[in-house]
């Protein structure tokens, strides 16, 4: 009789949990252009037991999605690794980069991000070594949308390629990829190049030396040659710069309205102008910022310098972190991330349902 009862008052307590966790769920699918959220890969079938900044782009066969995996950060077994969607069902994964050098040591590889550049292949930057201190940028491309790649190629000098979060690809052009470095303290850069990322030229914003660390920028583009950067932070909130002349010269480093708790973020201008960004809205612990990547939001301005929170992607506790994200030619948003490191979420929402 003891037995039964305890059966029936477990059984009752997991079909309210089940009930908690679904209406939780339905929650999320309720919220105002929320349109659905899948792993890219299971969590019983995972390629390598840990995995962390992922990137995304879109092809013209479809979405491709790559993060860095293996046993843990900083692992010399950590490669790159690749999805690609078709459609609408993501592919089983696999390695595209490692960190094997020539004489057989291998170094842990870190944060690639996909680019395709207008009349060039696609591209995957990625970076090698110890620790993002001593680290280097290689790249590797593909004529077919993803399936077969090129051998890696070093980056030369102190270009290091983007950091964490896509290049922006101007009008005349130029693209400009938002990096960064933290052998001299954290600290910002941008390389440019005006043929088509085959030669780079880095430019630094003013202020460097200022009270802000940041690393790891997003830029958002404003018309008539105004660009404006989103910077990570150990300061407790988003930072910004702006330059107004195409990414040539960059400002001064300020704060936006928006907490960052030393953690990644990205953002993306859509095509009717709004600025839409992807960050952990997290408080501070005993009066200390950081630690807390949960939870995940979704903000939005119309100038880059008002934000408003408009959408939750997680609110468990967790992390969820590292988000990148873009827009599709069909208007859709599709955003990656970090899923407790032990998958990347995909989720895709409508920016035209999104409300300030």
């Amino acid at each position: 009789m003891i037995l039964k009862t305890l059966f029936i008052f477990f059984l009752i307590i997991g079909l309210c949990l089940t009930s908690f966790a679904q209406d939780k769920k339905d929650n999320l699918l309720k919220q105002s252009g929320y349109i659905k959220a899948e792993l890219i890969f299971p969590l019983d079938n995972k390629p390598a037991p840990q995995c962390h900044a992922s990137t995304i782009e879109s092809t013209e066969e479809g979405l491709i999605a790559s993060w860095f995996g293996g046993t843990e950060e900083k692992n010399p077994d950590v490669g790159i690794w690749i999805s690609r969607n078709l459609n609408g069902q993501w592919t089983k994964p696999v390695e595209v980069a490692n960190g094997i050098q020539d004489d057989g040591k291998r170094y842990p590889c870190w944060n690639p991000v996909l680019f395709k550049p207008s009349g060039a292949p696609l591209m995957l930057f990625y970076k090698v070594g110890p620790d993002p201190i001593n680290w280097w940028g290689l790249f590797i491309t593909s004529n077919d949308n993803g399936i077969t790649w090129s051998e890696p190629t070093r980056l030369h000098g102190n270009v290091l390629g983007p950091i964490k979060n896509k290049p922006d690809q101007l009008t005349n052009g130029k693209v400009i990829a938002p990096s960064s470095t933290e052998n001299n303290g954290w600290k910002i850069h941008f390389e440019i190049s005006s043929d088509t990322c085959k030669t780079w030229n880095i430019v630094k914003p003013e202020g460097t030396d200022n009270v802000y660390d940041v690393i790891q920028p997003t830029i958002l583009i404003h018309g008539n040659n105004k660009l404006q950067a989103l910077c990570r932070s150990k300061q407790g909130l988003i930072v910004q710069s702006w330059s107004t002349d195409g990414g040539d010269t960059w400002g001064e480093m300020t704060t936006i309205n928006l907490p960052n708790p030393n953690s990644g973020i990205d953002a993306v201008t859509l095509k009717d102008g709004i600025h839409l960004l992807v960050y952990n809205h997290s408080g501070m612990i005993e009066g200390k910022w950081g630690g807390l990547r949960t939870p995940l939001d979704v903000a939005i301005s119309k100038n880059g310098i008002d934000w408003t929170p408009v959408l939750i992607l997680e609110n468990e506790p967790g992390e969820y972190s590292y988000p990148a994200v873009i827009q599709a030619a069909d208007g859709l948003v599709h955003i990656t991330y970090t899923y407790n490191r032990e998958s990347i979420k995909h989720a895709v929402i409508d920016p035209a349902k999104l409300m300030f």
